[in-house]
Parts: structure tokens; C-alpha cells; sequence
């Protein structure tokens, strides 16, 4: 039986304090720093977790330089503080990472004014990260060769930070946490209908996969629907104060246009920032921002010529890139937060909008509904919501159990001093961009200790077990038992970022696809990697 199978059971007939919809960083947060004081915890998705809005951010952790543009100050405070408080708490995953920014023609003001900003900033932020510093064009084009200075009137670096790894295995980190700390959680599994009576939910759910129901009831029950919100609380016929407006972004990953970790930070033709994002051996270019009205969106074609056009006109590339550079593309909507007052938000400068979130509290019907967000302000959302939760009777202590961060102290020196005895770092077949040690850490934490007992007892384990995918086959097997990968994809894009740095058709024709699947499937392998084909490949 598996994990997923496991959970499916413990869901079914049981009585929850709290049990949230949707598994996006917000309901993995909620759920985690619930379950953290004591509350007994239910969480689905009808998808895979951060299957949505979650896995299609720019991989940034920063505290929202450009919002200082409208004056808030207190929405930038809070956000670097968040920012700081994550650096701390996964110095293996957020690292602080510098952004180049040029200041062409199309720059909406000059860089001195941007360089007030920067120091401002800085300071709003608690000095925590590296001093901003002005720059002339020439030290541009000293510290960066790759960007074309023609035009640009001077430029600006300052800090913030990035994920290392996906934003999605961010996401499950913290369902993982949840899990540990005794709630149960179950991706593909679709909400029929929620009634309340005599004081308490009573949920009618459907697995995906095999289409069976089941039915659990809450005292609580918390919308973390994400872009769905609206649609849910519509279901519930609830009258809330907020809603949400989408806007499209849009990443196109190519090659490493830059050697240097930093992002490259530009103003496109309309006046609007877009970046190039470090990924490993490759660069991600984007975002774009457009209003649009459906929250399922894909890349179009007029999507890629923009971007391409952008960053070719902005970089001094020996060949401009082309629809053929591009490895791999996302998609997706950030949910924006609005007033619910019947204005569609169209006549004012939408794009101005910020990330903040905002949490409702539905007394009556014990309904909590949590409204746009960002990573960035992840641990917030948790703890603001567990206060809301705590206010709808739902008793829970008053201490934290340890809910986020990364493994203690004493398991990383010991997992390092059985690394280095091992050799483990010489064992990798195809070199990478850092240790082995490192990224099993960086992924895994105190989990990578049993890795090691496993590749101590077979070294073939610490063999990759897809070409050009740098993914061990002990990770493979740790996924296959501890990550409630349903799917193909869950495990190529959202456990794991293959599809994200290898070309699909790489992806599709490598030699071990087919054993990888079956670690993960097991007899269902076939008929795994043929439903993943129909979704993915059929083009």
C-alpha cells in the first residue's frame, strides 16, 4: 500500500478539526503550522500539490522592491522580514542572490532615483542583505559582458534571494512537515460538496485516480483554493470582502546565458520589468504580466516572440535566441487580491497591484479564506491563519511545534562527516554544478542520512538514473515511498525539476524512463508513462 493509499484510508469516516482545499503554498503552510499546535488536519488538492499557481513562480524569495513605486512601505517591511526570516530558517535552500539592473531607454526613471530606492530598501529590509551599489555603464559591461549597453544610461545592483531547487518541492516540504507532524494529505482527490450542519462540515470527496468516494466532516474548513477561491466560496454562498483578478506570467528556460549567479533585471518595451534567473546550467527569462480572465492559461507563440525579442534586443548574444533555444516553458496566474465592490479593475493601473494576501474569517460558518499571497510571505500566512482557526474554537496550544526550517544542526554535521568517509561526492558519473552532498542535503535534510546507509549498501544507488537528468536512483526510490508522486509528471516537474532543464524529447528517449517508472509505479508502470505520453507527448 502506498502513502497516498495510506492517507486515503486515514481520511475516510474520520472527524477533523480543520480540513483545507487546495494544496498550493498556502494550504501546505496552513496545514503544517496547524498541525504544529496540535489541530487535527485534513488536506486536499484536486490536483497535485503546488500543481497550479505554485509552480509557476519565478523561484525569487524577495521583499517586493518595486512596490515602494505606490508608497507601501509597511507590505515591503513585512515582506523582507518574511524574506530574512526564511533565509535563516533554509540557508541550504534560499540563498541571497544579487540582481544587475540596466536602465535602458525604456527604464520608467533614471537609475539615481532607482539607487534611492535600493538604499531605502536595503535599509527597510534590516541592513540583512549586501549594501546596493550604483553603477556606470562600464562597470556593466566589466561585471556582465553579455548585456548590450547600448542605451543604457547606468545601472544598479542590489540583494534579495532565490530558491536554489523548485519552487514546487518547496511547496511539499511543508506537506511533508504537516505529515510528520500527524496530518493526513492527498493530492488528486476532488471536493464533490460541503455542507454544513448542526455545527459541523460534512465533505464528500472523489479519488481522481480510481474514482471512488469517501467522506470525512470538520469543524473547519479553510478555502486555500488559490486562483479558485472565488468559486469555491460561490459553492459555499459565502459573501466575502476580497476576490481575485489573474495576471499571466510567462517563463521561457534556455541554455546559461550568464556563467555569474545573479539576475539580470530589464525593462521590456511597455516599461515593465523582466528578469534572467539563474537555474542551474540554465537561464529562465521572464515574466510577463497581462490581465487575462481564466486562470488556466498556456504559452502562446505571441508570448514567446515577446520575450525572445525582449531579451535579444537587451543582450550582446554571439546568436540571438530563437523558439529553438528554448528548453522548457511554464505558464501560470498570480491570484491578485481586490476589494469585492464590483469594480472589474480594468480602468486603473491594474498592474500595480501587489502580492500582499489577506485572510477571512467567516464566523458563522467556520470558514477561513485565504486571498493571493506569495512565497515570500509563506510562514505569515501559516501562523495568521492558525490564529484564525484558534478564534473559530478549535482549540490548539499555544506553543509551536517546529514546523519549518531545515534539519537541525547536529544531523547536517553528521550526515557531512558520513559524506566525506564515504567518498559520496566521487561517485557521481556525470559532474554538476555543486557537491552531491550538498544538493541530497539541500533536498532531503536529516532523510539523507538513510540515503547514505542505502548507498553504502549498494553503490549502484548513487548511479543517475536518467540520462542528462542528475537524479540518483536512491532519490528515485526516497520519492517513490515518501512523495506521493501519482503521476509522471509530478515527479519530472514538481519532486524533482527534469522537465524544467531537459528538453522533452530527451525526456521522452532517455534510457532509463522506463526503470524510473516502474521504481515509481511499480505494475502500473505502462500504463503510467502512456497516460503521462497522452497528456504531455502526444504532440
Amino acid at each position: 500500500m502506498t502513502l497516498r493509499d495510506t492517507n486515503l484510508d486515514k481520511l475516510h469516516g474520520r472527524h477533523f478539526d480543520v480540513c483545507i482545499v487546495g494544496g498550493g503554498i498556502n494550504g501546505a503552510v496552513t496545514a503544517a503550522a496547524l498541525a504544529a499546535r496540535g489541530a487535527s488536519v485534513a488536506v486536499i488538492d484536486r490536483g497535485d500539490f503546488a500543481g497550479f499557481t505554485s509552480s509557476a513562480s519565478s523561484n525569487l524569495v524577495w521583499g517586493g522592491f518595486r512596490y515602494l513605486e505606490n508608497y507601501e512601505v509597511p507590505l515591503v517591511r513585512n515582506l523582507c522580514m518574511s524574506r530574512n526570516r526564511l533565509m535563516r530558517a533554509y540557508p541550504a535552500n534560499i540563498s541571497e542572490i544579487g540582481f544587475l539592473a540596466a536602465f535602458g531607454q525604456t527604464a520608467p526613471f533614471p537609475p539615481w532615483l532607482a539607487s534611492i530606492g535600493a538604499y531605502a530598501y536595503w535599509g527597510i529590509g534590516n541592513f540583512k542583505t549586501n549594501a546596493p551599489r550604483p553603477l556606470s555603464t562600464e562597470s556593466i559591461e566589466n561585471l556582465e559582458p553579455v548585456i548590450s549597453v547600448k542605451g543604457v544610461r547606468g545601472g544598479l545592483e542590489y540583494a534579495d534571494a532565490y530558491l536554489k531547487d523548485n519552487d514546487a518541492r518547496f511547496v511539499f516540504g511543508f506537506i511533508r512537515s504537516a505529515m510528520d507532524l500527524g496530518a493526513v494529505a492527498a493530492n488528486y482527490v476532488e471536493l464533490i460538496d460541503a455542507e454544513r450542519v448542526a455545527g459541523q462540515w460534512h465533505v464528500d470527496l472523489r479519488d481522481l485516480e480510481d474514482g471512488h468516494e469517501l467522506g470525512l466532516t470538520a469543524s473547519v474548513m479553510v478555502n486555500a483554493a488559490g486562483p479558485f477561491i472565488d468559486a469555491l466560496n460561490r459553492s459555499w454562498r459565502l459573501r466575502t470582502d476580497h476576490r481575485i483578478v489573474y495576471s499571466k506570467g510567462v517563463h521561457l528556460v534556455v541554455d546559461q546565458l550568464t556563467p555569474n549567479e545573479r539576475v539580470l533585471a530589464f525593462f521590456d518595451d511597455t516599461k515593465r520589468l523582466f528578469y534572467v534567473i539563474p537555474m542551474g546550467t540554465r537561464s529562465v527569462i521572464g515574466t510577463t504580466d497581462d490581465r487575462v480572465d481564466d486562470p488556466h492559461t498556456t504559452v502562446t507563440d505571441a508570448d514567446r516572440t515577446f520575450l525572445l525579442s525582449q531579451i535579444n534586443a537587451r543582450l550582446d548574444l554571439a546568436q540571438p535566441l530563437t523558439t529553438a533555444s528554448i528548453i522548457a516553458e511554464r505558464s501560470g496566474v498570480r491570484p491578485l487580491v481586490v476589494r469585492n465592490d464590483g469594480d472589474d479593475h480594468r480602468e486603473a493601473d491594474w498592474t500595480s497591484l501587489s502580492r500582499r494576501h489577506a485572510v477571512e474569517v467567516d464566523h458563522v460558518k467556520s470558514i477561513v479564506s485565504i486571498f493571493g499571497g506569495k512565497l515570500t510571505d509563506c510562514l505569515n500566512v501559516g501562523e495568521e491563519v492558525a490564529e484564525a482557526v484558534n478564534e473559530l474554537g478549535v482549540p490548539l496550544t499555544r506553543e509551536w511545534r517546529r514546523w519549518y526550517g531545515e534539519s537541525r544542526r547536529e544531523y547536517k554535521r553528521e550526515f557531512y562527516r558520513q559524506a566525506l568517509a564515504m567518498r559520496l561526492d566521487d561517485m557521481r558519473e556525470t559532474p554538476g554544478i555543486e557537491p552531491l552532498s550538498d544538493r541530497l542535503w539541500r533536498r532531503y535534510g536529516r532523510r539523507a542520512l538513510g540515503m547514505l546507509d542505502e548507498v553504502r549498501a549498494d553503490p549502484s544507488m548513487a548511479a543517475d538514473v536518467m540520462d542528462a537528468a542528475d537524479y540518483l536512483r536512491v532519490e528515485l526510490q526516497h520519492t517513490a515511498t515518501s512523495e506521493m508522486v501519482t503521476r509522471l509528471d509530478d515527479f519530472l516537474r514538481r519532486r524533482s525539476k527534469i522537465s524544467l532543464v531537459v528538453r522533452e524529447r530527451d525526456v521522452r528517449e532517455a534510457d532509463g524512463l522506463h526503470e524510473v517508472a516502474e521504481i515509481l509505479f511499480g505494475a502500473k508502470a505502462e500504463a503510467k508513462l502512456a497516460e503521462h505520453a497522452a497528456a504531455h507527448w502526444s504532440a
